[in-house]
C-alpha cells in the first residue's frame, strides 16, 4: 500500500511539473489568464494540472516549420554570393598557381 501511495504521489509531482512548465512555456492560453492557470495548478492538486491539459493548454492547430534550408550549397544563394568575395578569388588563383607548379614538377620529373 505504501508503494503505490509513493507511486501515486510520485505521479502526481510529474503532472505538476509537466503543467508548469507547459503553463509557463505556452505562448497563449485558452479560457483564462496565464497566472490564474497557473496559481490553479499550484494550489489545486491533481484536478489543477489535470484541468489545464483538459481545458488551458492551447490547441495548436498549424505546425511552425523552421525555415527550409537548400539542399545543396548551389542552391543557396548567400553561398555563391560568398563564391564571388575577394577572398575567394585569391584563394582560386592560389589553387591556380598550385597547379601550375605540381604540373611542372610532374613533366621536370617525366
Amino acid at each position: 500500500m505504501v508503494r503505490l501511495l509513493i507511486f501515486l504521489a510520485a505521479a502526481a509531482l510529474v503532472l505538476l511539473i509537466l503543467a508548469l512548465i507547459s503553463g509557463l512555456a505556452a505562448e497563449r492560453v485558452r479560457n483564462m489568464p496565464r497566472t490564474v492557470w497557473i496559481l490553479v495548478i499550484l494550489f489545486i492538486p491533481i484536478a489543477g494540472p489535470v484541468a489545464y491539459f483538459a481545458w488551458g493548454r492551447p490547441v495548436n492547430r498549424t505546425v511552425r516549420r523552421p525555415p527550409r534550408r537548400p539542399s545543396s550549397p548551389d542552391d543557396d544563394p548567400d553561398f555563391l554570393r560568398s563564391m564571388d568575395s575577394e577572398q575567394s578569388r585569391r584563394d582560386r588563383e592560389q589553387l591556380d598557381k598550385w597547379e601550375r607548379e605540381l604540373h611542372k614538377d610532374d613533366e621536370q620529373q617525366s
